[in-house]
């Protein structure tokens, strides 16, 4: 097995310069996901980061047809499906998640027709679901960090209005906050961070950078400002250690990083100090202990 300190070596080679730029639009994904990730957590909109990711896929399948940007294809099928949705959202004689089931799959739909027009489809079908992160173009890089630095940027100038339509809708709609135009903000956020992670591990896979981080810092902090920083130092973390593993015994590494992600999860699950199994027991004995105290003493006080 591959060393830590060989794969570092591996970094630096000039005939391997695929893997530090993998590994650079890999922590770049991970670190916008997890600050996009935590409002899709608070929100419980797990639902919508999971149908996000069929929505791009037409874009993705327009672009490989034509051999543009696939970042760029996504993109835009993103974002146009994410403002109707959210248009159309409005109408409350049908649920949000009803909406949301027919328009993302249409659009995966419409991604699998357009792919099967290419020739030898099905090797490239096989890329876009499971990614393919050492085939990245360095022209993807760049569109990653500039669209990633924007909608970071946007993310944290609309940070209170986010989080005031995530606690309470109508509360905010009556403080006169522009509800419909925060939900497409934040659809369009996620179809992006979306996007720039399709490559990374996949169109399947791509909702676990965006959920299991923030979910993981969630069990950690009671913070929000804590949470957006906890998870995307999660999400890159597994995404170097991935990563390392797929390079280092030739494991698929989208499923690496999502294996990883869950595991971290899991064992925080377990020991978190708070919201833990393990300190929930503790709390949990910690009260019957004071409780039990409580009767003794009245006793006590009669003898």
């Amino acid at each position: 097995m591959l060393t830590l300190g060989e794969f570092f070596q591996d970094l630096t080679n000039p005939m391997l310069t695929f893997l530090p730029k993998a590994l650079l639009v890999a922590a770049m994904s991970a670190i916008i996901c997890g600050v996009i990730g935590t409002h899709v957590v608070l929100r419980g909109m797990v639902f919508v980061g999971h149908s996000v990711a069929h929505a791009v896929f037409p874009g993705l399948a327009v672009a490989f047809v034509l051999q543009g940007s696939l970042v760029l294809g996504g993109m835009v099928a993103g974002v146009v499906t994410a403002i109707c949705v959210a248009i159309v959202a409005q109408n409350r004689r049908l649920k949000e998640d009803s909406i949301i089931g027919i328009f993302f799959v249409a659009s995966f739909a419409l991604g699998i027709v357009i792919i099967s027009t290419a020739p030898g489809y099905s090797g490239s079908l096989q890329s876009f679901l499971f990614g393919s992160i050492t085939g990245i173009p360095d022209s993807d890089v760049y569109v990653v960090a500039i669209a990633g630095l924007a909608m970071l940027g946007a993310a944290f100038a609309l940070h209170k209005e986010l989080v005031a339509v995530s606690l309470d809708r109508e509360m905010a709609r009556s403080a006169g906050l522009p509800v419909l135009a925060l939900d497409v903000a934040l659809y369009v956020m996620v179809a992006i961070a979306v996007v720039v992670s399709v490559q990374v591990i996949g169109n399947v896979l791509v909702v676990a950078l965006l959920v299991v981080p923030p979910a993981t810092a969630r069990l950690l902090t009671d913070r929000l400002g804590a949470m957006m920083v906890l998870a995307p130092a999660i999400g890159a973390s597994c995404a170097f250690v991935g990563l390392y593993l797929s390079w280092a015994i030739d494991l698929p590494t989208g499923g690496s990083i999502v294996l990883l992600s869950t595991a971290v999860f899991l064992l925080t699950w377990v020991l978190a100090p708070r919201h833990g199994l393990l300190g929930k027991l503790r709390a949990g004995s910690a009260r019957t202990g004071q409780v039990g105290a409580a009767h003794q003493e009245p006793a006590d006080a009669k003898v």
